[in-house]
C-alpha cells in the first residue's frame, strides 16, 4: 500500500503563496462519460470542440482511472483515499455515504479561505451529516441521490423546469439540467471573481447519465447516424461541450483564467457510449461497472497557464482519482490537517518526464452489495500490468484491449499483484462492518426526509419509477442515530409529500390496499389503522439518543412492505396543524416541508415516466 500522510502543513514548494494569489480551481465532473466519449480521444463522430481546445490548452492525464460507477469516485475524488475506506462501495442500499470522520476536498479549500460551491451532482448521501452543506460546501445547489428521478430527487424530476436544492430549500429552476448547473456554477465564479476571493468551483452534471433526456437541437445533429450509439447520449455530451464554452469564456472575460486551475473530468467508463454494436471506445474493453479499463479509464484534462503546465502535454504514467486532492493541495499550497491519503501529488508528473517516478499498485473495484466481497469485480493496476478478479493477468503495453490473459507467462508478476491486492483488502475490510447512520432530531436537520434508496437490504427501489409502479415493495429497513433524547414524530408515506397523493392511491399507476401502519423503532413497536385517503400515517414516539433501526411497515392486501418515504420530525414548532383524527402534521415551509396547497401553485405535480428516446 503506497500512502501519503499530509500533517497540517504544505507539500511542495509553494507555502508562501498568499490567499489573494493563490490560484482558483474549477473541477468540472460529467457522469458516466467515458474516455472514448471525446473528440480530442479518438471518437470521430461526437461534437465535442471546445474540451478538444481545452485539451490543447492543458495535459491529459492518459492513463487515468476512477472507480468503475458515480459514488465511489466521487467519494475516493473527494477525499484522496480508497472508496473502500471511506464507506461508499455502491451508489445505493445506504452504501453512498461519506463517512463523517472523512475530510473532504471542500474542507480544505474552505479552511484556507476559499468559498467552496458545488453544483450538480453530490450522491455522497442525503441526510445531515453526509449532505454536501454538511462536508464543507458554502454554497450548494444540487439533485438528490445518483441522478435525476431517483427517489430522493424532487419528485417529478425529468431534467427540464426541475427543482433542485440550493442552499437547503427546494428551488424551482427553468431549462435543462445541465445549462442549469452551469449558470448557477457561472454566477458563483463571478461574484467571487468580482471579490477577488478564491474559490473551488465543482460543477457536477448529471448528464449524460440515463435516462437520455436531452434538448432537440441536439439530438438532431446525431440522427440516422450509424456510428452513433444513443442520439440521446451524445446529444447531453455535446451540450456539455457548449457549457464549457461558456465557462472558459466566463473566465477569459473575468481575466482569471491564467490563475484558475480547470479541470475536466469524469467519474467512469461510458454507459451509453456503446449500445447494440454502435459507438467508440478507445479500443478498450468494457464500459461503466466492469473491471475492464473501459469501466474506469477515463479522461482528466487540467489547464492551469499561471502554473506553467504544457500545452498538450500527455502523461502516461499511472494516475487516479485518489491523487487529485493531494495535488491540490500541492499545487495550491495549502494548508490540511493530518490526512492519510491513499494517492499522492502528480506534481512530479506535471512538470517532468516521469522517468523518475516510481511505479506503484493501485486498485478499483465494483462491489455494488450491502457488504463487500473479497475479490469481487477488481482490478489491480500498474503502469504496464492488468490483474483482474484476482484470476486475469493482461500486459497493457502489448494488449491494450485485455483479450489475452497471460497469468501464465508472468506467474511472478501474477502472484505480486494478488499480494498487492491481499494487502489492500486486509487493510480495508477492516472497517467494512462500519455502517453511516443518517442523524434525526439535529439541530443541524429537525426534519430528515428517508426514502427507499437508502434501505438497508438488496434490491432497493432507488428510481422514482420503481416507486410508481410499486416495485420492490417488501420489509427493510434504514440505520438511522438519535442526535438527541425527546419526542420524535415519524410520518410513513408511499408517495412523498410533494406528490400529495393518499397511501393507497394507484397515482395513475401501482394501489395498494394497506389497512394499518406498523411501527418499529428501538425497542418500540406500535400499530394503527390507516384512515381512508390518509396520505401520512404518524407516530409519535419516545427515543432516547443513539443508533438504531428504523423498520416501520404497511400491512394489508396481503403484503408487509417497508413505506418508500419516511419523515422523522424532533422538537415540534410553530406553524404545525394537525387535522382532527388524522395525525397527519403539515408543516411551515421554512421548517423543511412544503405544505402541498404551495406545491400545486409552484411545481404542479406532473405524472411521469421516463420513455425511451424522450426528446424535448
Amino acid at each position: 500500500m503506497n500512502k501519503q500522510i499530509l500533517a497540517g502543513a504544505v507539500l511542495g514548494m509553494v507555502a508562501s503563496i498568499s490567499l489573494a494569489s493563490r490560484p482558483n480551481v474549477v473541477l468540472v465532473i460529467t457522469d458516466d462519460q467515458g474516455y472514448g466519449d471525446l473528440g480530442c480521444n479518438g471518437n470521430s463522430v461526437i461534437q465535442t470542440p471546445n474540451i478538444d481546445k481545452l485539451r490543447s490548452q492543458g495535459i491529459q492525464l492518459d492513463n487515468y482511472h476512477v472507480d468503475p460507477t458515480c459514488a465511489p469516485t466521487r467519494s475516493a475524488l473527494m477525499t484522496g483515499r480508497y472508496s473502500d475506506r471511506v464507506g461508499v462501495w455502491h451508489t445505493v442500499q445506504g452504501r453512498n455515504m461519506l463517512r463523517e470522520r472523512e475530510v473532504t476536498m471542500a474542507d480544505v479549500f474552505g479552511q484556507n479561505g476559499y468559498s467552496t460551491g458545488i453544483f450538480g451532482k453530490w450522491h455522497l448521501g442525503d441526510c445531515y451529516p453526509y449532505r454536501p452543506e454538511d462536508r464543507g460546501f458554502q454554497t450548494t445547489v444540487y439533485h438528490g441521490a445518483g441522478g435525476v428521478a431517483q427517489a430522493p430527487d424532487y419528485w417529478g424530476n425529468d431534467y427540464f423546469d426541475d427543482t433542485y436544492i440550493k442552499n437547503g430549500k427546494p428551488t424551482r429552476f427553468k431549462g435543462f439540467c445541465t445549462d442549469v448547473w452551469f449558470d448557477e456554477g457561472l454566477a458563483f465564479i463571478e461574484q467571487n471573481a468580482k471579490k477577488g476571493k478564491p474559490f473551488f468551483a465543482y460543477i457536477a452534471p448529471n448528464a449524460p447519465h440515463g435516462p437520455f433526456y436531452c434538448p432537440e437541437k441536439y439530438t438532431k445533429p446525431y440522427e440516422n447516424n450509424p456510428g452513433v450509439s444513443k442520439t440521446e447520449f451524445y446529444g447531453m455530451v455535446t451540450n456539455i461541450d457548449d457549457n464549457m464554452a461558456r465557462l472558459m469564456k466566463q473566465l477569459d472575460e473575468l481575466g482569471i483564467a491564467d490563475n484558475t486551475i480547470l479541470v475536466f473530468t469524469t467519474d467512469n467508463g461510458t454507459s451509453g457510449g456503446l449500445f447494440q454494436g454502435r459507438g467508440y471506445n478507445a479500443g478498450m474493453r468494457g464500459q461503466k461497472n466492469s473491471e475492464y479499463d473501459g469501466g474506469h479509464r477515463v479522461p482528466f484534462i487540467v489547464r492551469w497557464p499561471d502554473g506553467k503546465l504544457e500545452a498538450g502535454k500527455s502523461v502516461k504514467r499511472l494516475t487516479a482519482h485518489l491523487d487529485i486532492l493531494p495535488t491540490f493541495i500541492d499545487l495550491c499550497g495549502l494548508s490540511a490537517p493530518e490526512i492519510e491519503f491513499d494517492g499522492t501529488s502528480l506534481r512530479d508528473l506535471l512538470y517532468s518526464d516521469g522517468k523518475s517516478w516510481s511505479d506503484r499498485a493501485l486498485v478499483v473495484e465494483s462491489q455494488r452489495v450491502v457488504d463487500p466481497v473479497k475479490w469481487r469485480k477488481c482490478a489491480v493496476m500498474s503502469d504496464r500490468w492488468r490483474l483482474v478478479n484476482g484470476e486475469e493477468l493482461y500486459d497493457l503495453s502489448n494488449d491494450p484491449s485485455q483479450q489475452s490473459d497471460v497469468k501464465g507467462k508472468h506467474p511472478e508478476v501474477f502472484e505480486r499483484l494478488r499480494g498487492e491486492y491481499e494487502t489492500f483488502w486486509k487493510d480495508v475490510s477492516s472497517e467494512h462492518n462500519l455502517t453511516s447512520y443518517m442523524k434525526v432530531g439535529s439541530d443541524e436537520s429537525p426534519v430528515v426526509a428517508l426514502s427507499s434508496h437508502d434501505w438497508l437490504v438488496a434490491n432497493v427501489p432507488w428510481y422514482q419509477p420503481h416507486i410508481m409502479h410499486g416495485a420492490m415493495a417488501k420489509p427493510a429497513h434504514w440505520a438511522v442515530e438519535v442526535d438527541h433524547d425527546g419526542i420524535y414524530e415519524i410520518s410513513l408515506r408511499r408517495w412523498p409529500v410533494e406528490a400529495d397523493k393518499p397511501i393507497n392511491d394507484a397515482n395513475g399507476y401501482k394501489g395498494f390496499d394497506f389497512k394499518r401502519a406498523r411501527m418499529r423503532i428501538a425497542g418500540i413497536d406500535e400499530t394503527m389503522e390507516i384512515p381512508p385517503g390518509a396520505k401520512e400515517v404518524t407516530f409519535r414516539v419516545n427515543l432516547k439518543k443513539g443508533v438504531t433501526e428504523l423498520s416501520p411497515l404497511f400491512i394489508g392486501g396481503g403484503k408487509e412492505a417497508t413505506p418508500y418515504y419516511v419523515y422523522v420530525t424532533h422538537k415540534p414548532k410553530s406553524g404545525w396543524q394537525t387535522p382532527e383524527g388524522m395525525g397527519i402534521p403539515i408543516y411551515d415551509p421554512s421548517y423543511g416541508r412544503v405544505p402541498p396547497q404551495r406545491l400545486d401553485q409552484d411545481h404542479p405535480t406532473r405524472k411521469w415516466e421516463p420513455k425511451p428516446g424522450k426528446n424535448q
